[in-house]
């Protein structure tokens, strides 16, 4: 009979877990506070080391590289077969401001005019590449279920569509592709079957595995998630190996300890921290006293996962799913279930490989069916946790009153304030671009452009429950205007259409003009004078007034006649368009092209607004400039920013000099 080992006594754990929160703190502090310091724009050249996997992305790959400046942002054509760990030179112009790429804090982007491979990446990273490649190959065409196989087996989530991947979040699922402890088991357990005798007998099955465990990790590109599992895995093997069986919370509190002394910026890294969050979570929740057997348990550790990581949800997406433990109890087990049996078609027959793709499909079908549940932000969850607590502190309260008390509560944090108010105009958070709402009330929108990016505009009016434009605005070409658009005449009902006249044209321009002919949407180009009624609200075309060289001075321009006040979408034009344009007043201005330095400041002057409202996000710009700011402010007008308040809305009943962010 084998030998077996006493566990460390439990009561070690807690200081354990105390010294590793301390350690996490004081890395925290340290990284963030010790911001890396920017460049002067600068040409460079010199030898290069890749310390992160190339990123594919809409705009290009992105890549970490470390040079004697630092570490440097890179962006390339393709991957042009790099991995991580190669060495190559690059030659370029180093500008821009600091920033962060997954945990990786680099000091400016270099603009490669030189790119020379020097030395391939190590074994290890190419090893990692070949089982990447294999399960690629394996599963092609990747998309659908294969795509989201691929990321259940290694965390490749390239193929997916971005609204799938947009689901699997708001389904409170997205954590099912961030490879973590039990794809980590998966892997170590298929390794010992495959590796057959040579595994037999504990120390041996352990050795196999932690010589195992750096490849895995090195194919699903040493994620977070996948890092801790892989130390925490490792401690328990090579404990194994010297006659120490560790406690959970030991093995927890030593994974973060090692990870955050060997790369503080882990620290700062949301896949890292909710993967520890939620772990903690799992370990308390499979204490929890509970009834219903095995599938009480699974509601116990899947609860307690997800109420521990809720306040990290809340604090970088914004919501929680309100019903996220139930559909991850339903899809917790067809999960796990594609993954094996997917990791067995890589490996062998495609038969198996067809059924785990079979089950991925329903994993997307779960997800898309749950996206448009509730979801909750830090007030309604706050509400609902504090009602939770009163529910178990009053022992007294009839599990009846318990039951319609909750509910009540969920039907008033859901369902209050769904619908955007009647005259109101609402500049949304889109990031580096331009959307606004306008809301003329009896469920009557219009929409003035889509920002950059489609999900977060869909985010937005799934948010105040658009399903049906009565008149969108393309005001000009440009991708931070049109680009989030594209999509939208496929997912609402869209009455009609204006869009700037010609001669300009862009790509996602074109694609929207695509996309409303297949859906047989009437497209117009407004003539000056033009009025559209939208309830309460009175649109009337201000401009362009004649066709211009620039797409920006281009612009649609419109008042926005309301109840009290009016406001001013001025697109993105510039001096030239806004000395034609001439002395227009109104109450509230929506600031051109996210405060660029490009406006006449006697015009911002005239329109007279006692709100200026910029809708901007982060770039490498200057937006908004300092001295648009000043102007604005120096005429009386009280500044909002989309980076800095979230989505302004500005009711145009209300009196003179409101808006609420």
């Amino acid at each position: 009979m084998a030998q077996r080992h006493p566990a460390l006594p439990p009561r070690v754990s807690m200081p354990w877990v105390m010294t590793a929160a301390a350690i996490w703190l004081a890395a925290s502090i340290v990284t963030a506070v010790t911001s890396p310091a920017s460049i002067d724009s600068r040409t460079i050249a010199g030898e290069a080391r890749l310390v992160s996997d190339p990123m594919p992305g809409r705009f290009g790959t992105r890549v970490v590289v470390e040079m004697e400046l630092g570490k440097l942002l890179v962006r390339l054509d393709d991957q042009q077969g790099l991995l991580r760990g190669s060495l190559v030179w690059l030659e370029g112009v180093a500008s821009g401001s600091p920033g962060r790429l997954g945990p990786h804090r680099y000091r400016a982007t270099l603009t490669v005019t030189r790119l020379e491979l020097l030395s391939e990446a190590p074994a290890l990273f190419g090893l990692g590449q070949v089982i990447r490649d294999r399960v690629a190959n394996r599963l092609r065409p990747l998309e659908d279920g294969r795509a989201l196989l691929a990321g259940f087996l290694v965390g490749d989530t390239e193929g997916l569509d971005r609204f799938q991947m947009e689901a699997m979040r708001r389904a409170g699922l997205s954590h099912f592709v961030a490879v973590s402890g039990s794809n980590v088991a998966l892997f170590i357990g298929l390794l010992v079957v495959a590796t057959g005798p040579l595994a037999l007998g504990p120390k041996r099955r352990a050795l196999v595995g932690l010589l195992g465990l750096p490849v895995y990790a090195a194919a699903t590109r040493f994620e977070p998630s996948v890092m801790r599992a892989s130390v925490m895995a490792a401690l328990a093997l090579g404990g194994r190996l010297v006659g120490v069986i560790f406690e959970a919370w030991q093995l927890l509190s030593l994974a973060v300890v090692v990870l955050v002394v060997m790369q503080p910026e882990l620290t700062l890294s949301a896949g890292f921290q909710l993967s520890v969050t939620a772990t903690a979570g799992v370990l308390i929740g499979a204490r929890w006293p509970v009834a219903g057997g095995a599938v009480g348990r699974a509601l116990a550790v899947t609860l307690g996962a997800q109420v521990a990581v809720a306040p990290l949800i809340l604090y970088h997406f914004g919501a929680v799913p309100l019903m996220s433990p139930l559909v991850n109890l339903v899809a917790a087990p067809v999960v796990t279930a594609s993954t094996l049996i997917g990791a067995v078609g890589v490996l062998g027959p495609r038969v198996p490989t067809d059924i785990a793709v079979w089950l991925a499909n329903l994993v997307l079908f779960l997800a898309a069916g749950s996206e448009g549940w509730p979801q909750l932000d830090a007030w309604q969850f706050g509400g609902l946790g504090l009602f939770g607590w009163m529910a178990l502190k009053l022992k007294r309260l009839r599990p009846t009153l318990a039951v319609a008390g909750l509910a009540v509560l969920v039907v008033g944090v859901v369902g209050i304030g769904r619908d955007a108010p009647a005259s109101t105009v609402i500049v949304l958070d889109v990031g580096q671009g331009d959307a606004i709402l306008l809301s003329g009330g009896d469920g009557r929108y219009a929409l003035v452009d889509g920002g950059p990016d489609e999900v977060v505009l869909i985010d937005h009016l799934r948010r105040y429950g658009v399903d049906r434009l009565d008149l969108l605005v393309l005001s000009h070409v440009h991708a931070d205007h049109a680009a989030g658009l594209v999509v939208l005449p496929d997912r609402i009902e869209i009455r009609q259409a204006w869009m700037s006249a010609e001669p300009h044209e862009t790509a996602a321009s074109a694609s929207l003009v695509s996309a409303l002919e297949g859906a047989q949407i009437p497209v117009s180009a407004p003539q000056v004078g033009d009025v559209f009624a939208l309830g309460s609200l009175t649109l009337v075309v201000e401009g362009p007034l004649r066709r211009y060289a620039s797409p920006n001075d281009q612009s649609i321009v419109i008042r926005v006649i309301g109840p009290s006040r009016d406001m001013l979408l001025a697109g993105d034009v510039e001096v030239i368009a806004q000395s034609e344009l001439g002395h227009l007043e109104a109450d509230v201005l929506k600031v051109p092209h996210q405060g660029a330095a490009t406006s006449d400041p006697e015009w911002l002057r005239s329109v007279g607004a006692d709100v200026a409202v910029v809708s901007v996000g982060p770039n490498q710009f200057g937006h908004p400039a300092a001295w648009v700011i000043d102007v604005l402010e120096g005429s009386g007008a009280h500044v909002l920013r989309t980076d800095r308040d979230g989505n302004v809305a500005v009711d145009l009943a209300a009196p003179v000099g409101q808006a609420q962010p």
